[in-house]
């Protein structure tokens, strides 16, 4: 392992947040970009191997250092989990937030048939979603999107990695 490499494993450790690599180019001028890149690379590798119970993530447009999914329950008895509580009606709303970006909270309530301010509000709150502007429709009513956060909370890289709708129906049969 190279000294780079080990830089960057004791900042993935340390690190709450994923870490951009641009803010690692910033934070560690001593090398290059490609340098760290290529040492990111490595160090990716070596986590992937199946005797090692952590690995290093690509999540919200950065990497993070991660439990392996089948070690979760393991950890879940000494580490509490940092519980999102969200309920049904605020993942349904999330759910739309995330689906069908930017959207209004016309549309959410049009697709949820009920009246979905507080479901906004606590997404909000919780910085996942955010307002993403106005639309041209009459009145031009706030659009929201998905944050960073909403990203790093459900493991994913970004919006694409969402599963689809048909993938979903499968999960129902």
């Amino acid at each position: 392992m190279t000294d780079l490499e080990r830089i960057l494993e004791a900042i993935f450790f340390s690190a709450s947040k994923p870490i951009i690599l641009k803010k690692l180019e910033k934070g560690l001028p001593e090398f290059t970009f490609l340098e760290i890149e290529s040492a990111l690379h490595r160090l990716k590798e070596a986590y992937a191997a199946p005797d090692r119970a952590v690995e290093i993530v690509e999540v919200s447009a950065g990497y993070q250092l991660r439990t392996k999914p089948e070690h979760k329950e393991w950890v879940k008895r000494f580490v509490k989990e940092k519980d999102v509580g969200l309920t049904k009606a605020v993942l349904e709303t999330l759910a739309v937030v995330a689906y069908r970006q930017p959207v209004a909270k016309r549309e959410i309530d049009r697709l949820r048939g009920v009246d979905s301010i507080r479901c906004v509000r606590l997404l909000l709150d919780r910085k996942l979603i955010e307002i993403a502007g106005r639309n041209e429709e009459p009145g031009k009513p706030m659009v929201f999107r998905t944050t960073k956060r909403f990203l790093e909370v459900f493991g994913l890289r970004d919006t694409a990695d969402l599963p689809t709708i048909k993938e979903l129906e499968a999960l129902e049969k």
